[in-house]
């Protein structure tokens, strides 16, 4: 028996009085349900606005000078519907005048975007009856920026050590001089997950639109396969193509903890969703693999040396060479007397000339050096590969037979994930045919 889950439930779950009465009705099916992180509240319609787009864009208007009334008038008007709708006593409309105020008194982008979360927690909290806990006094930042995970871990979990329900809202903290900080976009998830590890949950569950994960994209593959099941460190690959609804960095506190996360949806509260754990066993009923996801926009440094093998340290002189010009890597395939270097198009752009002249530098008359573009990197992932001879057989058997040409192929040494680099024009058909050889 469960005896304590922690909540977090997105901006789409929360965009109006008639989503938050669902998200009342969810929690009393499970009375251990003890601790709710919401976000701010969503689109309620296509062409909808977010309220945290809209705060960010009153404290651009009001930095520059100009007038925001009109716009912070919309952000008033989607609390006031939700406390209205709802019956609520709290007095949100005093709230909603400070946020102004502190809007045009200069307050910074953080508090300003923060507040949409601080006002729908207010807002779930009095709705609940429960608990209000600012996350500015338990999610401690640096003076760099960064999480101090120790200091957080040790005051959120004093906070919360009564067991009383709580409603913590998502996206911020506070630096150690208490000024307000935030996470990424969308870095609710990371405090859910947070507040999971402080009270050592048996679930953390994160409430959106969909019924968890799929096996590829929709926009891609037509009515790809729901995924009941993942681990971590699959989650981990296929969110580093782009294949998440889930803020990458929330996976951490509760993958180190151990607890397992299960992504739902609230509008169909009865559908298992994905269930995302840390040791997930091969079971014969598992797929050979688990998901496919990629992106397209990559280009390939390829430097070609006589005897590279052996000179020590002339990978990393590569290597060194893209990280002083502040480029990252993706892959790095090799050969005896070659490297190729898989980098972001984009973020290569800029530093493309020096980069190229530098490594040619290196490799003096003995090699050369040159950089293809328009590559699209697609990862397959699955527990079940190393369980399955021939997988890679499969899948490259496929793609001869859709006629895609193999720019690149990288294997984990966990045999977790098979990269394969392509042609973006062939970025989506690689996609379909290696779906269709391992799912039908």
């Amino acid at each position: 028996m469960l005896e304590c889950i922690v909540t977090k439930f997105g901006g789409s779950s929360l965009a109006s009085d008639e989503q938050f009465r669902k998200v009342r009705s969810i929690l009393e099916l499970e009375p251990t349900r003890r601790y709710l992180i919401p976000s701010a509240p969503g689109k309620r319609f296509s062409g909808d606005e977010k309220v945290t787009d809209l705060l960010y864009l009153c404290h651009r208007k009001a930095s520059e000078g100009q007038p925001f009334a009109e716009d912070f008038a919309k952000i008033r008007e989607r609390y006031m519907s939700i406390a209205n709708g709802l019956h609520l006593k709290a007095d949100i409309a005093g709230k909603l005048d400070e946020v102004e105020q502190g809007i045009a008194s200069g307050k910074g982008a953080d508090w300003c975007a923060s507040r949409g979360e601080y006002l729908c927690g207010l807002l779930m909290a009095d709705y609940l009856g429960w608990r209000f806990l600012d996350p500015a006094d338990g999610i401690v930042f640096r003076a760099d920026g960064m999480l101090d995970d120790a200091q957080t871990q040790e005051k959120l979990s004093m906070l919360l050590a009564d067991g009383e329900s709580t409603v913590v809202p998502g996206f911020y903290g506070a630096l150690e001089n208490g000024e307000v900080h935030t996470f990424s976009r969308g870095g609710s998830d990371i405090t859910g997950a947070l507040v999971a590890r402080a009270v050592n949950a048996d679930v953390y569950e994160n409430w959106t639109d969909v019924s968890g994960f799929l096996m590829a994209d929709p926009r891609i593959v037509e009515s790809p396969a729901e995924i009941s099941s993942i681990t971590y460190q699959e989650l981990r690959e296929l969110s580093h193509m782009g294949a998440s609804v889930l803020h990458e960095d929330a996976m951490f506190p509760v993958h180190r903890a151990g607890i397992p996360t299960n992504i739902r949806n609230t509008n169909k509260p009865y559908h298992p969703g994905t269930m995302i754990s840390r040791n997930a066993p091969h079971e014969a009923s598992v797929p050979t693999i688990t998901g496919i996801a990629g992106h397209r926009g990559y280009s390939v440094i390829s430097v070609e040396k006589n005897m590279m093998n052996s000179e020590v340290g002339f990978g990393r002189k590569v290597l060194a060479v893209l990280e002083e010009e502040g480029v990252c890597f993706e892959h790095m395939p090799t050969g005896i007397d070659s490297m190729c270097v898989v980098v972001n198009s984009e973020m290569l752009a800029p530093h493309r000339d020096q980069i190229i002249a530098r490594i040619e530098k290196l490799v003096g008359n003995s090699g050369s050096v040159s950089i293809s573009d328009n590559l699209s990197i697609i990862a397959t992932v699955g527990r079940g590969m190393v369980h399955n001879c021939g997988t890679a057989a499969r899948l490259f058997s496929a793609m001869s037979r859709a006629r895609i040409n193999v720019r690149m192929i990288d294997q984990g040494s966990s045999e977790l994930s098979i990269i394969v680099g392509v042609n973006d024009s062939d970025f989506e058909a690689t996609i379909n045919a290696i779906y269709h050889e391992f799912v039908g």
